[in-house]
């Protein structure tokens, strides 16, 4: 946190002498003698503490004690002390009530006390956070938005069965999420979970990792080893960007799939798994398989039932669940508590997300950092990976067949409330209309507001 404390007192000398006393106490002290300067301060810095006078040229404090202490301890000082102008204080937001004269000592014990319990609130909610634990496979999926409540639909439909599942989606997306999800809902969930990168392996030591291998079936092979199909035993084995296989693992994946059979690469000997598969791409699997580049009976085998996660921009609504959930779950900060400013989160909301969910926790990490002393996380410090990016400006609307002009307008205000976390002066401007006519628009096809 920031060492800073705020004065402000319209008094000089007043104000000259609690700076020296909060300087003492090792705070770099910084007075102002109107509210006017104080925002124009808090809007650059956030100092662990304010002290203010209830009276000032530009106003009364007690108007303005919300918004002070909102993110630290108000102390407020007053020439006109009253059992009622205390309670007043206390119940607007100040964490402590001084009648001047001010007694060095007492502002000094007074001061120390405020920051003391500001810092036991702040290590609660750290702790708080630390220990929460999210039972369950909701807790894998943030949000609630139409397209992910689908998804859950689905898993809910098919994690009971054994039924092999194909996840397709783009990188990023929650592909290996789904797949632990239906994992945990599945009545292997008391089994092994074994999930394998398709891509990180090499070609020749993959059909070894998956299907073991046997005492010197090849160079190296000094021992009998057991692949990972027998360590998911009874459980679920995820197959990561299935799509990168060799076609000889093509061939005998699909013979486990069939039968239930396989072989250690050496081995004579038919081993039975009991294993459930769920496997994974990026890619098309169907134009792969009509190409030749990837067994076209496997596929049909994989795509038995078909989950495709959709992109983040596909669901939008999604976002400030996914974010307050980054935020809360992050564990290399200092026990700051962070949240976005609603021009951040906007920026967040309208943006394409090429990476998806990956990304929008990249950036939020990274902004938890840039952010550094801040709670406020605020536009500067967004780092847009593909601000430039060619594509970021097209926009596509499905419909299934030809559309009237107001079902385009439905449609395309839809899309814009949805990107624009409905902020109606954006989405004005988007269709060159008065944000007058975007709320008669909003009625007329019966938006939520």
């Amino acid at each position: 946190m920031s060492q800073d404390a705020l004065i402000i007192e319209d008094d000089e000398m007043i104000n000259m002498m609690i700076c020296r006393y909060m300087k003492g106490m090792g705070l770099n002290a910084v007075g102002v003698k109107r509210f006017s300067e104080a925002k124009e301060y808090l809007r650059e810095n956030e100092p662990r503490l304010v002290v203010t006078d209830v009276r000032l040229p530009d106003g009364d404090c007690l108007e303005h004690l919300a918004q002070l202490s909102e993110n630290q301890p108000v102390i407020v000082l007053t020439a006109y002390g009253s059992v009622r102008n205390a309670v007043d204080a206390i119940k607007a937001g100040a964490s402590e009530y001084l009648v001047k004269p001010i007694s060095p000592d007492e502002l000094v014990l007074v001061a120390q006390r405020a920051l003391d319990n500001a810092k036991l609130r702040s290590d609660h909610l750290f702790f708080k956070r630390q220990l929460e634990v999210k039972e369950g496979a909701d807790s894998f999926m943030i949000g609630d938005s139409a397209p992910l409540r689908h998804i859950k639909e689905l898993i809910n439909d098919v994690a009971p069965t054994d039924m092999t599942v194909l996840i397709t989606g783009e990188s990023g997306a929650g592909k290996e999420l789904v797949a632990r999800a239906i994992h945990q809902r599945s009545e292997r969930s008391d089994s092994n979970y074994v999930a394998v990168d398709c891509c990180t392996l090499q070609e020749n030591l993959f059909e070894s990792e998956l299907f073991g291998h046997e005492k010197g079936s090849f160079t190296g092979a000094d021992k009998k080893k057991q692949g990972l199909i027998e360590g998911a035993e009874g459980g679920t084995l995820f197959l990561d960007e299935i799509g990168e296989i060799s076609a000889t693992v093509q061939a005998k994946l699909l013979r486990v799939l069939e039968t239930g059979v396989f072989r250690r690469v050496g081995g004579t000997k038919d081993l039975t798994s009991n294993v459930r598969i769920v496997a994974a791409t990026n890619r098309d699997l169907r134009e792969m398989s009509e190409q030749g580049k990837f067994r076209s009976d496997l596929f049909y085998r994989l795509e038995a039932f078909n989950i495709h996660t959709p992109p983040l921009r596909e669901r939008r609504d999604d976002i400030p669940s996914l974010v307050e959930h980054f935020i809360r779950n992050h564990n290399f900060s200092r026990r700051i508590n962070k949240s976005l400013t609603k021009q951040s989160m906007r920026e967040l909301v309208a943006y394409n997300w090429p990476g998806n969910v990956r990304e929008l926790k990249n950036l939020v990490e990274r902004a938890i950092i840039l952010s550094r002393e801040k709670s406020s996380i605020r536009p500067e410090h967004l780092a847009f990976s593909s601000r430039n990016n060619p594509d970021e400006n097209q926009v596509i609307l499905s419909f299934e067949s030809d559309p009237t002009l107001d079902e385009v307008e439905q449609v395309y205000l839809q899309y814009l409330l949805e990107k624009y976390s409905g902020h109606r002066a954006q989405i004005a401007q988007c269709m060159g209309i008065s944000e007058r006519h975007i709320y008669r628009l909003i009625q007329k096809y019966g938006f939520d507001a």
